[in-house]
Formats: C-alpha cells, structure tokens, sequence
C-alpha cells in the first residue's frame, strides 16, 4: 500500500496531467470527452492546480460540486472585483507568516501547500507559490507568541499543517505546548476530505500527546462524506480531539437548503460538529462562487428548529479589511424594552418572555402582560 507522500505525488498538477487522468475509460465515461480542458491553460499558469487522484475520483461529471471546487475555470480570469488580500492578513501580520488580529489568539501559518488548490481558497494569492515559510520564520513565530502573554489559543494553518511530515508538524507542537500561556491549540487542515490516508495512526498518536488540540476540517458537500474521510474523522475524534467544520457557502456547490441540512446532518455522524458557514470571500479570482447574502440567511433559517440545534453552525462573514468575523442571523426580536422581549419562532409565532424586574425586592409578585400577536399571548407571574 503507497503511503500519503506517495499518493500526493500521484497529484494532477498540469493540464496534460488531467486530460489523461479524464480520458482514461477504465476511470471516466465518455461524457468528459465533451470538456475543452485547454480552455484551463491560462488559468492553472496565473493560478496554480493540484487534484488528488483520490478527490478527482469523487466527481461524477463535469460542473459538478467536486468538480467546481477542484478544476480551473476560466472565470477566476474575468474577476476584476476581487482584491489579493481581502482580509488584510498581511497589514495584521507582525512577523512573517502570523496574523494577531483578536486579542487572545493568532493564525500561525506553517505550510504554503495544500492537498487540493481549492478554486475559491482565501489566499489564492500564495498556496502552490513560492514563499518564505522555512525554519526562521516559524521560530520568529514561536518567539512572538513566547513574547506575548495575552495568546491563550493558537491556531497552526497555512496552507494546510497536516501536508508538513510528522516530525516537523510536532517540532512546531511541542514548543507550543510548552509555552506556559498557551491553552489550547488548533489545526485548520482539509485533508480528512482530499488526501483521508494522511490521517494515520503515528500521526494520531503524536497529536494527542499535545491536548487540548482541536482540529476544523473544511467539508462542503454531502459527496465529500465517503468510507475514507469518515475513517479519517473517527480516527481523530477517538483519539479524543475534537473535530469542528468549516463550510464555505459556494455558488453552484451548496448554495441551497436541502444541500446544506444534508451536509451538517452527516457530518454529526461522523462527529464533526459544524461550526461556521462562511460567506465567500472577496477572493480575487473567486467572484463567480459569491452568493447573495440573503441566500445564506435563508439557508439559516431552514436549519433552524427543522433539525437539531447540533446541526445548526453560524452564519460568518469576515469582515473585508480585516474586521474579523461577525455572526449574521436572521431577525427573529421583534421588541426588547424594560418589561418583555417580544421574537418569533422558527415557525414565525410570536412569543413573549418577561424581563426580570429592577424594582424593590420586598414586592411579593407582579404580573407582566405580553400582548402579541394572534399566534401567543401569554401572562406570567412571577415573584420578585
């Protein structure tokens, strides 16, 4: 059995490359004949590609969710909306390659390279790409956060840490772990979903020896769900680290409803907890996988009180500019005074919760009226 290395080599990287990959019958039907794949040569030369062939095994046919996730299109050309670094990570960057933007944690990026390039990546502008991540710059990161007690979490991403061998993955961990102010660690990776044979026992072994470390993996379908990348999630949750997901909401891919409850509901069977779906951002290069706001908070709405409140992540964007993330929720208050809070329901009922009262303790009891509309009306008493 090849190795993860191995298999990673084996990656689609060039447009050759993936027209043998999609012309071979053994693998493909006749339908990817159809597909002009010289219409991606400009694409991959401004911005650069790498499938798995483990990933590519997933699409079914051109267009497809998979399928727009991982190709090239000829759209990431015509975006002139879009900016190289939407969130502003390199103003909020003190040293190379670590952001400190929220007063208590940092983003510490330790890898430039990823299993799959994914089309609407956030730092399309430097994964697959020459960069200055090496030796000295994450011992420029270590130093910074030894410096600055104020970091109690620590989040390694990159590109994608898991692709860095175990032992330069765990030179990075250990002095982590040491450091007394550092509470918790966190991994962003994806490969449970693009290169699932990365996760392997030594692997899991070496990363509980560092609890609390907790990982977010980045499903964005249900077909992403398979026997592999679920062995690779059980594996990880019995080691005892708890797994998050991060859902990118993408045009196209999983920009409805019953997509999206699919998704969240199995990812649960897989003990994944969802986490955040994010609102894509103002990637240069990315605008065709944009939705509308609105369309997300639709989504939200259908998720919550159909199904299990395990199920329901929030809704993010992150703030252009570098604002950090802020929740975005459907409008459920209707009136907040001194007295009552008057919201709806999932269903769109109205129902009414009496504020404690600020008045003098020695009063026995006092009745709060809440008038609502035709669904509700409630009076509760309560002793003060």
């Amino acid at each position: 059995m090849e190795t993860w290395q191995e298999e990673l080599k084996k990656s689609v990287r060039s447009v050759t490359d993936l027209k043998g990959y999609f012309s071979n019958p053994v693998l493909r039907e006749r339908m990817f004949e159809d597909y002009d794949f010289d219409l991606i040569e400009d694409v991959v030369k401004k911005y650069p590609m790498r499938i798995t062939r483990y990933y590519l095994s997933l699409i079914r046919n051109p267009g497809d969710p998979l399928w727009k996730q991982a190709i090239p299109d000829p759209l990431e050309l015509l975006d002139t909306e879009g900016v190289i670094d939407p969130l502003n990570e390199e103003r909020d960057s003190p040293v190379r390659n670590l952001v400190h933007r929220y007063p208590d944690r940092v983003l510490f990026i330790v890898s430039n390279q990823c299993a799959i390039y994914c089309r609407f990546c956030t730092r399309k502008r430097r994964i697959g790409r020459p960069s200055i991540i090496n030796e000295d710059s994450i011992q420029d990161g270590l130093r910074y956060i030894q410096d600055h007690k104020s970091v109690r979490d620590v989040i390694l991403s990159g590109g994608d840490p898991l692709l860095l061998t175990d032992e330069k993955l765990e030179r990075i961990l250990q002095p982590l772990r040491q450091i007394q102010h550092v509470e918790i660690i966190r991994i962003g990776t994806r490969v449970p979903v693009t290169l699932p044979s990365r996760i392997t026992n030594t692997l899991v072994n070496m990363l509980k020896k560092y609890h609390p470390l907790y990982i977010n993996t980045h499903f964005n379908h249900p077909d992403e769900i398979t026997t592999e990348s679920s062995k690779a999630c059980i594996t990880l949750a019995d080691a005892g680290i708890p797994l998050g997901n991060q859902t990118v909401l993408l045009r196209g891919v999983n920009d409805d409803s019953s997509t999206i409850k699919q998704l969240m509901l199995k990812l649960l069977t897989i003990r994944v907890k969802p986490y955040y779906i994010y609102q894509a951002d103002l990637t240069l290069g990315t605008k065709h996988f944009r939705t509308r706001v609105e369309e997300g908070l639709k989504i939200m709405k259908n998720l919550a009180g159909y199904t299990s409140g395990l199920a329901v992540p929030h809704f993010v964007i992150d703030s252009p500019g570098g604002g950090g993330k802020v929740a975005i929720t459907p409008n459920n208050l209707i009136k907040v005074s001194k007295e009552k809070v008057i919201f709806r329901n999932y269903l769109g009922r109205v129902y009414c919760y009496p504020q404690p009262s600020e008045a003098n303790q020695e009063l026995e009891s006092q009745t709060v009226k809440c008038k609502v509309p035709a669904y509700t009306q409630i009076s509760i008493n309560f002793r003060k």
